[in-house]
């Protein structure tokens, strides 16, 4: 399938991203996020590495196409960690 990323014109199959994914431990997942062969990468990750470019040079919506578009389930960001309370660590303590 032919996609356009950053401006460049690439021809990119599903067998060829899980082949270049294949080995490549995912980074910690902070924004969308794609699965990828039952493991789940940030979009930006697997962009920079089919691509071979910066990430500052797509976003995480050009990627989230191209890989939807090829048949891989993407995902919204995780929901930010709740704040923990501090007094409730001090109660624990006794303070």
């Amino acid at each position: 399938m032919r996609c356009v990323i950053a401006r460049f014109p690439f021809d990119l199959t599903k067998s060829e991203v899980e082949q270049s994914m294949d080995g490549i431990t995912p980074e910690p997942v902070t924004g969308v996020s794609v699965t990828i062969e039952g493991r789940i990468y940030p979009v930006m990750q697997v962009g920079e590495v089919i691509t071979r470019q910066n990430r500052r040079d797509f976003t995480s919506f050009e990627m989230r196409r191209a890989l939807t578009r090829l048949g891989f389930t993407c995902h919204d960001a995780p929901p930010p960690a709740p704040l923990r309370d501090a007094r409730a660590d001090e109660d624990a303590l006794g303070w």
